[in-house]
């Protein structure tokens, strides 16, 4: 029996109306949960990337990126596991400003990849990046502190190989 592990997918579309919600049903048909995701306009122009990630089965996997290539406005799909890409997630925190001042909260900004980016007489926001353990952790430690706020981006990631998508359009022109 096969181990399931999560599968970062890359999908490369048209930015055509109602994508989302077909490339979503696919996912939604076989029952997979998606964990994250995010949209983006890729490096190609007039092109857009999804990067879902799932927990599933390499055989799974396989499947999944046949069905999503069946879609017309997918351009190509690609699966990677952990460690075939680098990636990382965005948060963003807000606090009460009573804190702002606070030693515990510094000191917790210091080793960690956050910075403050806005301050008002009533709160400031802090902004962090990492892997999602290392938001979940700041997210516990900030906690205490009442979170007036707090929103998370989907996992952006790029791949290790090399991914011959540009080649693939030049084919087309």
């Amino acid at each position: 029996m096969e181990d399931i592990q999560k599968f970062t997918f890359s999908v490369y579309t048209e930015n055509n109306i109602g994508i989302l919600n077909r490339l979503s049903a696919i996912f939604l048909k076989r029952h997979f949960n998606i964990e994250s995701m995010t949209v983006s306009k890729s490096e190609i122009d007039d092109v857009h990337r999804f990067i879902f990630v799932v927990n599933i089965t390499k055989s799974q996997s396989d499947k999944l990126i046949g069905q999503l290539e069946k879609q017309i406005e997918v351009i190509r799909a690609y699966s990677h596991t952990e460690d075939e890409i680098i990636y990382q997630e965005t948060a963003l925190f807000k606090i009460s400003s009573k804190h702002l001042y606070d030693e515990e909260i510094q000191n917790k900004l210091k080793f960690r990849r956050a910075n403050i980016i806005a301050i008002t007489p009533h709160y400031f926001v802090i902004e962090a990046s990492g892997l999602k353990d290392e938001i979940d952790n700041m997210h516990d430690k900030l906690k205490p502190y009442g979170l007036l706020q707090f929103v998370r981006s989907g996992r952006i990631s790029i791949s290790r190989p090399k991914m011959a998508i540009s080649e693939l359009l030049k084919e087309y022109s």
